[in-house]
């Protein structure tokens, strides 16, 4: 291995990353990943067929969803003129040859994305689990006694790890049969789905380096995967990017129910990542202590939204949302996105009128309703945001929880059509003439807290429903 790794570097010579399972030889336009000869009990590189095998997986799980990073698996080989790449001869090593990146692609270390960069990021998650196989996902019970078993190897204090146990377990207890009844989104997922296995390419997120060397590892829940990252995004960018990122894939993939999983696998990501730092040598108390309040109940609320096209009510409810509930924040059901979903599309395509039928109207309201009973029911907090203008769709939404609070966002109408002509991308279609239309209607009786949403609306909203600003990470 002495002798590769001289060449490799040579070869390359700009560098070498090195971790307890590999290393990646740094070239000016290419990468070359080589699997270390190790044995770690939760894996075995030892035999050379094992490693090509496994760069391979690597190369078959990772090029659809990275196109243009992985290329191929290549031999280094030994032959009369010596050591060469893809050459004849003996074999002596494989590597997997990976487009070079520069240094700040990498989600770890770059600068937090804007709100159209989180979104990017959950539609890239939401396609690479669409594309899973389906596959049985592996007992939650090992993987939690393994987490301890890792913990207090790395030397994280016994109690606490020990408390910490006793309450994951019986969570997950209590969640059995409603995880094993999730076999629709039992899928072979990423495995390993932190922000530093998600890179920029042509100004996009793109997951990469999927666990390849154990199926069962990978072989999950999609909300447990989706978990690893909002998890990450919420330790190092804030509940704000996590709650953007899990509001985006909710409106994608309709999964309203993995919303009761998510206080279990937060908090068990929490403790990987505690006891994978502490292995290291750095302190993993700070996120032991994230995984013990992860598993905090906090009581759901149902807050609504309502007001004339242009008053800010999705903006008022992104900015609430993170401050509401537990981890990662509210789920903001949206009327606008859940009629995209409806209709198979992204939030910002633009829909025919035949969508906005009252019949359709009335399904769309109808699944708002759905999906907040079931994320009340989920323990979660939940903003509806909608124009909510007949007073029976507002009666039907305060009568979900008795705990409600309706919001009505008033403006003069000048502002509200200059907003509107000022939207681009945005998941509304409402145009100015949508806007006077609805205007004209009478709403009956508004018993909600009105604001006034020409300044201030979030200050105001705030301090009536005392949600603080999230704090920062």
């Amino acid at each position: 291995m002495t002798d590769v790794d001289a060449f490799l570097a040579g070869m390359t010579g700009q560098g070498v990353v090195e971790t307890h399972i590999s290393k990646v030889f740094l070239g000016v336009t290419e990468a070359l990943k080589m699997k270390k000869a190790v044995a770690l009990g939760f894996l075995d590189f030892s035999a050379l067929d094992d490693r090509e095998r496994l760069l391979r997986r690597e190369l078959e799980l990772n090029a659809p969803h990275a196109p243009g990073l992985y290329l191929d698996v290549v031999p280094v080989t030994r032959g009369a003129q010596g050591l060469a790449l893809g050459g004849e001869g003996v074999v002596l090593e494989w590597v997997l040859r990976m487009a070079r990146l520069p240094a700040d692609a990498f989600l770890d270390v770059c600068a937090p994305l804007d709100g159209a960069g989180l979104d990017a990021l959950a539609d890239a998650v939401v396609a690479m689990h669409g594309a899973a196989p389906l596959r049985r996902a592996g007992d939650p019970a090992a993987v939690l006694r393994g987490n301890v078993e890792s913990a207090l190897s790395a030397g994280l204090p016994a109690r606490a790890v020990r408390h910490w146990a006793d309450l994951a377990e019986a969570t997950r207890a209590a969640l059995a049969p409603w995880l094993a009844a999730r076999s629709a989104f039992q899928r072979r997922c990423h495995g390993d789905l932190h922000l530093g296995n998600l890179c920029l390419m042509n100004g996009r997120p793109v997951p990469f380096d999927a666990l390849e060397f154990d199926e069962d590892l990978a072989s999950i829940d999609t909300g447990y995967d989706l978990a690893f990252l909002l998890m990450d995004l919420d330790q190092r960018w804030g509940r704000p990017a996590a709650n953007r990122v899990m509001n985006r894939t909710i409106a994608r993939s309709g999964d309203v129910a993995m919303l009761r999983g998510m206080p279990l696998w937060f908090s068990m990501r929490a403790m990987i990542r505690a006891h994978v730092t502490a292995s290291r040598g750095q302190d993993g108390a700070p996120l032991l202590a994230a995984a013990l309040a992860y598993l905090a109940p906090a009581p759901p609320r149902l807050i609504a939204i309502g007001g004339l096209q242009g008053t800010g009510k999705s903006t008022l409810a992104r900015a609430l949302a993170p401050g509401l509930g537990p981890a990662p924040g509210a789920l903001v059901l949206r009327s606008d996105e859940v009629r995209k979903r409806r209709a198979g599309v992204a939030p910002e395509t633009p829909l025919p009128g035949t969508r906005y039928s009252t019949a359709e109207s009335d399904a769309v309201f109808a699944q708002v309703r759905h999906d907040a009973t079931i994320a009340l029911a989920a323990g979660q907090a939940v903003i509806a945001d909608a124009v909510f203008l007949r007073p029976a769709e507002r009666d039907a939404i305060a009568a979900l929880d008795p705990g409600f609070v309706g919001l009505w966002l008033d403006a003069p109408l000048p502002l509200l059509r200059a907003r509107i002509a000022a939207r681009a991308g945005d998941a509304s279609d409402a145009t100015i003439t949508v806007l006077d239309a609805t205007a004209a209607h009478d709403p009956g009786h508004i018993a909600w807290s009105r604001i006034d949403a020409a300044s201030g609306a979030e200050a105001a909203a705030r301090k009536m429903l005392d949600v603080p600003a999230p704090a920062s990470p």
